[in-house]
């Protein structure tokens, strides 16, 4: 195992106002590797924020230790750590030029002014900024300054570099166009990124494995496939993407086919090694899984349109299956046509095969 940065145990508690107190980090344990990017991906109030303050030194643990290459950094304060942060505001000094903007750090460290030049000039190169260095933050554009920021923290070569949501103030196609640059800049520089995000598809898009964090404890830690093909719980299953999930119980096995009676009656076969009979269980199906027509092989679950939702290459039907759960299909819209037949009160068939649906533990079944 890599063990380059080791969180083990983190707990990280906070006071209310009513004299209580919240537990943002629930003995949260991760190993971070080196070289690698890694997302912190969960809602606000999960505790990524909180956990990415700790590794930087900004918020002290209650319970836990985080190490560095074996050496904890308890005692460690933030500015001796070899860490670098983006914010998610970028904190440029409006008055000063990129270039100063970038150098400061190296001002702070007195570096000498030949070696400040070159390494000013290096790191406005990696972030695609050569000869922008005169220039004032106030002439460039989100995407240009969010870069800056990002200089201003590899010129000072940290061995890991923090990430706030950096992209959350940039429009789509920005946001999407710097989390490539983003991702290559993490491989041609070669240094671990962390980088907390609400976004899935920034996530999935960028990581080379996802933290998924919920009520201050890790619910999952996989790569972006693992976690989006298999998540280990309804949670996850939930948060990433869409998800139908049918909650039952297991009335028999043949092989690996099990068949899933829902509440309401509705029997489901899906594959799965985990489970037996009389266990409860949740099929997850993703809307791509679910399909209009089928083959021989293919099962069938039959519903009601209650809305048909137009997405630009998609239409997304939502499908009354049975007590008041809904499964949302995707459709692909062809230029031209009408697609009234899965309008709303259309009875649909939607076909599935048993080996695409995840099946997790499922309490409540």
């Amino acid at each position: 195992m890599d063990g380059f940065l080791q969180i083990r145990s983190a707990t990280k508690m906070y006071r209310t106002p009513e004299g209580g107190s919240i537990r943002a980090l629930d003995d949260v344990t991760l190993h971070i590797r080196s070289n690698e990017l890694i997302s912190l991906l969960g809602p606000s109030g999960c505790g990524k924020t909180t956990l990415l303050k700790c590794i930087a030194g900004f918020e002290d643990l209650d319970h836990g230790d985080i190490t560095l290459t074996g050496q904890s950094l308890t005692r460690i304060p933030a500015h001796r750590r070899p860490f670098n942060t983006v914010f998610q505001n970028y904190a440029l000094f409006p008055h000063l030029t990129v270039e100063r903007n970038v150098a400061y750090g190296l001002d702070v460290a007195h570096v000498e002014r030949k070696e400040r030049t070159r390494r000013v000039g290096e790191a406005l190169e990696q972030v695609g900024l050569a000869g922008f260095g005169a220039r004032m933050p106030n002439q460039l554009s989100g995407g240009q300054q969010q870069r800056v920021a990002v200089a201003r923290s590899l010129v000072l070569k940290p061995k890991v570099l923090l990430l706030d949501e950096p992209l959350s103030a940039l429009d789509r196609k920005m946001r999407e166009s710097m989390q490539i640059e983003l991702k290559s800049l993490q491989h041609s520089v070669g240094i671990t990124f962390i980088f907390v995000t609400h976004d899935q598809e920034e996530a999935l898009s960028m990581s080379d494995r996802v933290a998924v964090l919920a009520s201050g404890k890790v619910q999952q830690l996989a790569s972006p496939k693992e976690i989006y093909d298999e998540p280990q719980n309804e949670f996850v299953a939930n948060f990433v993407g869409t998800s139908n999930i049918f909650k039952g119980k297991v009335i028999a096995k043949e092989g690996r086919t099990l068949t899933l009676k829902t509440a309401n009656g509705r029997e489901l076969a899906v594959a799965s090694d985990r489970f037996g009979v009389g266990d409860d269980a949740c099929a997850v199906l993703r809307p791509e899984h679910l399909k209009l027509s089928g083959e021989a092989r293919d099962r069938a679950i039959k519903g009601t349109v209650t809305q048909s939702v137009f997405v630009g290459s998609e239409m997304h039907l939502h499908v009354d299956v049975g007590l008041g759960r809904t499964a949302v299909v995707r459709h692909r819209h062809n230029k031209g046509s009408t697609e009234a037949a899965y309008g709303p009160g259309a009875d649909v068939t939607l076909y599935y095969t048993p080996e695409a649906a995840h099946v997790i533990e499922c309490k409540g079944a």
